[in-house]
């Protein structure tokens, strides 16, 4: 992420537990960037067919491309603005009629920089990964699933609050500690995806080999692992936020 002075656009699929998501983690590790979150309202297989249906996404700026798609006049101007850095925080949704590969895997080798195009963050299956642990930390939470037949469904939001400890969004990882612990797991869950189980304290693993492992899960078991990569921006941003915590 870039170190210049920052102004940072996140942009967000839904516009509660996104939005809510993203302002608490700002809040515990106290970031200070001047920051714009914006909901998108819709997923992120309409944000392909918006910049990859026509052609070279190359040609296009992703922020004239949300503005002429916004209805909201003071939503629009924010898109005028400058940005050190784009965040695209979406859900990974396979049950979605739009979801396709390669529609999935050319948007995730495209949004790879935040100071330039934006770097997408693609959570497995959805937001509320980031809520489902029993325990923090979760000792099970390695091997936990979303079936593609409960996300077909509907219910695997139910299945979250469920099983998301306190049975309350608003009561999970408040705390600096425990926020550190639950990105550390995901951390280390998104390595043994890719199968490996050596690396730095503070490395992140490559995000197209993650989804390559997520889609070869979905083919061969109709699942996905359950995971929540948006918590990685806090360590682009600055790892030293988890280490000194």
């Amino acid at each position: 992420m870039s170190k210049v002075k920052r102004k940072i656009l996140v942009l967000v699929e839904g516009a509660r537990t996104d939005v809510r998501l993203v302002e608490h983690l700002l809040k515990v590790y106290k970031i200070d960037s001047k920051y714009q979150i914006v909901s998108y309202n819709t997923n992120i297989y309409t944000l392909y067919n918006a910049m990859f249906s026509e052609g070279d996404p190359n040609t296009l700026d992703i922020l004239q491309v949300l503005k002429e798609r916004e209805q909201n006049q003071q939503i629009k101007q924010v898109f005028d603005d400058k940005y050190s850095d784009i965040l695209l925080i979406f859900d990974f949704d396979p049950h979605d009629p739009l979801y396709s590969k390669e529609k999935i895997t050319k948007m995730m080798n495209y949004f790879v920089e935040s100071s330039d195009m934006g770097k997408l963050y693609l959570n497995y299956p959805m937001i509320e990964a980031f809520y489902h642990m029993l325990n923090i930390p979760d000792p099970d939470y390695m091997n936990r699933c979303a079936y593609l037949s409960e996300l077909k469904a509907g219910t695997y939001k139910q299945r979250v609050n469920k099983e998301s400890r306190n049975h309350s969004y608003s009561k999970f990882a408040c705390s600096c500690d425990e926020c550190n612990i639950v990105i550390l797991q995901n951390v280390e869950k998104a390595w043994s995806i890719i199968g490996k189980y050596e690396y730095g304290e503070m490395d992140l693993p490559d995000s197209y080999e993650v989804l390559i492992a997520q889609i070869d899960k979905l083919s061969k078991d109709s699942a996905v692992y359950v995971l929540c990569t948006c918590v990685f921006f806090i360590i682009d941003y600055n790892p030293l936020l988890i280490t000194k915590a």
